[in-house]
C-alpha cells in the first residue's frame, strides 16, 4: 500500500493532469491511493471568492465565474468534447457554491470558508479521476469527508483519529483492491455531515492521516522541487538537496517555517515507522529525499525564512516580573485569538514573540493584552531560523540587517530582524 499526494502546482493545467497519470501509471508496487490538491492558485481564488462573498462585493459573481471557467477550460483540453461525466460532475459540484452565494451571509464565517474553499479539492480530484480512467487506469473517486472525521473547529478541524481509522479500516480499505483511489488533501467531516479544513497548505497531512491508518509502505509527496532543499530558492541563488532526513529534522524544519512539507504531516508517519519520500513531478526518475527513522544530522546547514513578521512585546503595568501566572494568562489570549507564536523570548520583566503578520488578529490580541500589560508592537519582520548553525551561516544572512530578538539553542538559531 502506497499514497501518493500530489500538490496543487503539479495539476495546474491539462500537461500537469496528464503528467500526473503518467507517473500513476508507471507505478507497479501494489495498492495506491493518491490524494490531490486544488489546482494551481484555486485555493487563493476560492478564498478571493469567499471574502468578496463576505463582504458584499459585486465581483463575487465575477470571480466565480472565472473559476468555473478556469476548470472546463482544462477539461476541455483534456476531453476534447468527447461525452464524459466530469463535465456533470464538476457543474454540480460548483452548484454547491451558486446555492450558498445566492443568498445573505448568515452564518460564521470560519465555516462559510470552509464550504466554499474545499471545493477546489472536490473538483480537481473529480477531473484527475476521470482522466486515469480515460487514460486506461482503473480509477474511484473517494469524498475525504468521509473517511477524515474532525470536530467542528472550522478552518483548522481537529482529526478525530480513532473514528477516522475505525471508518477507512471498515469503508476505504475494501476499495482498494483492484484499483487506483483518488481522493483529497486538505478536507474533512463533521458528524453532522459539515465539510471542515485541516489548515491551509493541509493537503500533505491528509496523505499521513490516510498513511497511518491504512499503514502504508510509504507516502511519497510529488513537489516542483527534486527534494528538500536547504533553503527556499526564492532566497537563495544556491542551494542544496538533503539526500535523507531524520524525522526529528523534519519536524523542526517543518515547525519552524519550512514550506516544502507541512508541519503536521511528519508526526503520524514517525509514530508508524512510515517513510516520507519527497520527489519532483518534474523529473519523477530523481531520487528525491528521503525521510526515515535514522536519526543522522543534516549534512549542511538550513536556511528557513518567513516574512510579513510581528513582534510584540509584552510588559507588565506594575514592578512585577513575567512569572508563570502571567504566561498562562498571555498564551491563553494567543490561543483564544488563534494567534500562533514562531519564536519566543521571555525575561524577568518581558515576553518577546514573532509572529505571521495578521492586522485584524493582532489588533483584537493586543486590545485584549493591554488590559494587564503594556505591549509594544513591530511589524515589517522577517524572521530567519537556521538549523545547524555556525557563526559564518549568521554573518551570511545579517548582512545590512538589525536583529531585534535572537533565540539559540545547540542546533537552532532564531533572528527576527529589519531592514537598515
Amino acid at each position: 500500500m502506497d499514497i501518493f499526494k500530489f500538490g496543487g502546482a503539479s495539476v495546474k493545467d491539462a500537461a500537469g493532469v496528464k503528467n500526473l497519470c503518467n507517473i500513476v501509471r508507471d507505478y507497479q508496487n501494489g495498492k495506491l491511493l493518491v490524494v490531490v490538491s486544488a489546482m494551481g492558485k484555486i485555493t487563493n481564488k476560492l478564498e478571493e471568492l469567499t471574502h468578496a462573498y463576505l463582504n458584499g462585493s459585486d465581483e463575487t459573481h465575477a470571480i466565480f465565474d472565472e473559476i468555473k471557467h478556469f476548470h472546463f477550460h482544462i477539461i476541455e483540453e483534456l476531453f476534447q468534447g468527447k461525452s464524459n461525466s466530469v463535465y456533470d460532475d464538476v457543474a454540480n459540484t460548483f452548484v454547491e457554491i451558486d446555492w450558498l452565494i445566492e443568498d445573505e451571509p448568515d452564518n460564521d464565517a470560519d465555516y462559510i470558508y470552509d464550504q466554499i474553499v474545499s471545493i477546489g479539492e472536490v473538483v480537481s480530484t473529480k477531473i484527475v479521476a476521470a482522466w486515469l480512467n480515460e487514460s486506461g487506469n482503473k480509477a474511484l473517486w473517494a469524498d475525504a469527508r468521509n473517511f477524515i472525521q474532525t470536530d467542528n473547529t472550522y478552518r483548522e478541524g481537529k482529526v478525530d483519529w480513532a473514528k477516522t481509522n475505525q471508518i477507512i479500516q471498515r469503508d476505504l480499505v475494501p476499495l482498494l483492491n483492484d484499483q487506483i483511489i483518488v481522493t483529497q488533501g486538505f478536507i474533512g467531516g463533521t458528524s453532522e455531515n459539515y465539510t471542515t479544513t485541516l489548515g491551509r497548505e493541509g493537503s500533505d497531512y491528509s496523505a499521513a492521516i490516510f498513511a497511518s491508518c491504512l499503514d502504508a509502505v510509504a507516502l511519497t509527496i510529488w513537489k516542483d522541487v527534486p527534494g528538500v532543499l536547504n533553503a527556499d530558492p526564492k532566497w537563495f541563488d544556491e542551494t542544496e538537496k538533503i539526500a535523507q532526513l531524520s524525522y526529528h529534522d523534519a519536524i523542526e524544519l517543518t515547525y519552524y517555517g519550512a514550506t516544502v512539507i507541512h508541519p503536521k504531516t511528519i508526526k503520524p508517519l514517525q509514530n508508524k515507522g512510515i517513510p516520507l519520500f519527497v520527489r519532483s513531478f518534474i523529473q519523477p526518475e530523481g531520487v528525491g529525499t528521503a525521510i526515515t527513522k535514522d536519526n543522522n544530522p543534516l549534512p549542511i546547514p538550513s536556511f528557513i525564512f518567513k516574512v510579513n513578521q510581528a513582534l510584540i512585546s509584552i510588559f507588565p503595568k506594575d514592578y512585577s516580573f513575567i512569572i508563570e501566572e502571567n504566561l498562562s494568562n498571555i498564551f491563553e489570549l494567543f490561543h483564544k485569538h488563534k494567534i500562533k507564536i514562531n519564536t519566543m523570548l521571555n525575561s524577568a520583566i518581558s515576553f518577546s514573540v514573532s509572529v505571521d503578520d495578521q492586522p485584524e488578529r493582532i489588533e483584537r490580541l493586543i486590545k485584549d493584552l493591554s488590559t494587564e500589560f503594556n505591549v509594544k508592537y513591530n511589524k515589517n519582520l522577517e524572521l530567519v531560523t537556521i538549523r545547524y548553525y555556525n557563526q559564518s551561516t549568521i554573518d551570511r544572512v545579517t548582512v545590512n540587517k538589525d536583529i531585534l530578538l535572537e533565540v539559540k539553542s545547540r542546533h537552532t538559531c532564531q533572528m527576527v530582524m529589519k531592514n537598515r
